[in-house]
């Protein structure tokens, strides 16, 4: 099996500011034993539902404070619609909203503001986990 030479990570956020925050906090490669990232910013559930269900997704991260569609919902709705769904990172504003992450199944949570040691540490962990499963399948 040939080892993956990109990872691609779905960032779902209504606020531009947000996606370019995160897309700047993971930058090129979240870590030296990972391969690159390939980030596709979205604006809009719809979209995220089309790009799920097209496939090829190692990594989900979404802003808890999106809207009209926030990413607890909507992380709840993929694990729950998509079959092998990758790992969710939500993005959490309050740390009180840490209990509805772990209704929405959840992978890992980051909290705002964009920190940029912490999100792409998260963000590492659930590819290396993600990566080594699918190269055992």
């Amino acid at each position: 099996m040939t080892e993956q030479t990109t990872a691609r990570v779905l960032v779902y956020s209504d606020d531009r500011t947000t996606r370019e925050q995160v897309r700047l906090a993971l930058g090129r490669r979240v870590a030296a034993d990972l391969p690159e990232l390939d980030v596709f910013e979205v604006a809009t559930q719809p979209v995220v539902l089309q790009t799920m269900d097209a496939g090829g997704v190692d990594l989900v991260i979404l802003d808890a404070e999106a809207t009209p569609s926030g990413g607890i919902g909507l992380c709840h709705q993929l694990k729950n619609e998509i079959t092998d769904c990758p790992p969710v990172l939500l993005l959490l504003a309050r740390v009180a909203d840490a209990w509805l992450a772990t209704w929405s199944e959840a992978d890992g949570i980051t909290p705002y503001p964009i920190d940029p040691v912490r999100l792409p540490a998260a963000a590492a962990d659930l590819l290396r986990a993600r990566l080594a499963e699918k190269a055992t399948a």
